[in-house]
């Protein structure tokens, strides 16, 4: 007899997952080696580990390890806001009239406001353990620099932030919340680094990208002795400690006997995404289950629906390795929208692979589209959406509007990464009717996407 369902399914305390799972050891073919930007040869233990903390460039490298322990340490960590529960949007299918089940994951009940705690802790754990003084990272809308801040806080690390500087002009609270926490904050491209120096010179006036402040946040840890750079999204040791967002969710359907049909995440570097559906897609790999994975991208930096398949620098300046992924040039500077934590000209590799396989669709949306969608969803469910979660809304709201006109009654489930009370300039723009939709044109994503490295591998 199945369980009557409540409106928030919260899982209890020993119910949160002990280890995190690494989709890559179940996938029949593995996501392309990252490559050595001196060499451009699969790049070595060793080599990754002048730039990331040891123990997490050997999870970067890992791709035959299904599980790995969670640190009593980080586990502790997590229960200050997790389990996160999954709630039924009964409102919001009210609204829409539709047949559909619609169910949000809501990773938005902590200070930093998102998903993005999940690893800075993991990260930062690491790092002290390994006896450094500090970290260096980047942050586009701010969400993953105030998580960052808050887990070094805790464990006494300093904290160095570069953020994009479009979004250090219009995010000043979540600046600010940084700085609370003991952060130091840069807008980014700044002159204080040699490739910071280079980009402005070559775009002058940039409103800088993610790609620009990961260039600046690798160069400041790499000349600072007990320093290594951290961070938030693409890589595959992130996607590893966000996978508690799926097992959480899929354990919190399996205890009701909900079978979810559609699986849908926002998309920029691929960090929600990847965590939300890594346990979804190896029921996939093992022929288990089957879903449909959406990953929603916005139209001004469409990496999964125009970029090209390819290796590509993983920044702007080019110190960084390279990566096979969907890629628009790593030169690309995306425009200055207002959901700064998409604006990457890349996308995970992991989540790239299983794109190219067919495994997870993609589709853009336009922001005032996305913005559209945040405010229903604001209005009926009573909880005010970060932008680049509200990519995934407008999905999952025309994904509930298809099936009333089929009366289909499917299950979505859709990541809320965060909440947007520090957003409110964007929503001002909305508000106000002086919010645009800008797509690049071929001629820019050619431009960009020419001057790729040409590696044959």
């Amino acid at each position: 007899m199945k369980k009557e369902i409540p409106y928030k399914i919260y899982l209890e305390e020993r119910e949160m997952p002990k280890q995190w799972y690494n989709v890559r050891a179940d996938m029949k073919k593995k996501p392309a080696p990252l490559l050595s930007p001196a060499t451009l040869a699969p790049i070595t233990l060793e080599e990754l580990s002048h730039v990331f903390c040891k123990e997490l460039a050997k999870q970067e490298l890992d791709d035959t390890t299904p599980y790995f322990d969670i640190p009593e340490e980080i586990r502790n960590f997590y229960r200050m806001y997790r389990p996160s529960p999954l709630v039924r949007a009964y409102c919001l299918e009210e609204k829409l009239e539709t047949p559909a089940h619609i169910y949000y994951k809501f990773e938005g009940n902590n200070t930093s406001g998102s998903h993005k705690l999940n690893s800075a802790i993991a990260q930062a754990y690491y790092a002290k353990k390994q006896g450094l003084k500090g970290v260096t990272t980047e942050t586009g809308a701010g969400q993953w620099g105030t998580a960052l801040s808050m887990a070094c806080a805790y464990l006494g690390l300093d904290c160095q932030v570069y953020m994009v500087k479009c979004s250090y002009e219009q995010k000043p609270f979540r600046r600010e919340v940084m700085r609370t926490y003991g952060a130091n904050v840069t807008p980014s491209p700044s002159m204080n680094t040699e490739v910071g120096r280079r980009i402005n010179k070559e775009f002058p006036g940039t409103t800088g990208s993610l790609g620009c402040a990961i260039s600046e946040a690798v160069e400041a840890a790499m000349g600072q002795e007990g320093y290594r750079y951290v961070l938030g999204s693409v890589l595959n040791q992130v996607l590893l400690h966000q996978s508690v967002i799926g097992l959480e969710a899929k354990a919190a359907l399996d205890k009701y006997h909900i079978k979810a049909d559609t699986i849908i995440g926002c998309a920029g570097g691929g960090s929600n995404l990847g965590g939300l559906i890594s346990p979804f897609v190896g029921q996939m790999i093992k022929g288990e289950a089957d879903y449909e994975i959406i990953a929603v991208e916005p139209a001004s930096c469409p990496s999964l629906t125009r970029g090209v398949y390819a290796y590509d620098y993983c920044d702007t300046g080019k110190v960084c390795p390279l990566a096979k992924m969907y890629t628009l040039g790593s030169g690309f500077i995306p425009s200055a929208s207002h959901a700064g934590g998409l604006r990457y000209h890349g996308m995970s590799s992991t989540v790239s692979e299983l794109y190219h396989q067919g495994m997870v669709k993609a589709r853009s949306v336009k922001q005032t589209e996305v913005f559209q969608a945040a405010q229903m969803f604001a209005k009926v469910e009573g909880i005010l959406p970060a932008p680049e979660s509200s990519h995934a809304i407008r999905a999952a709201i025309d994904e509930a509007l298809r099936c009333k006109e089929t009366g289909e009654e499917k299950t979505i489930v859709f990541g809320l990464t965060g909440t947007g009370y520090f957003d409110m300039v964007a929503y001002q723009k909305f508000n106000d009717g002086e919010m645009s939709d800008y797509m690049p044109s071929h001629e820019e994503l050619k431009k960009a996407l020419d001057a790729r490295p040409k590696v044959n591998l």
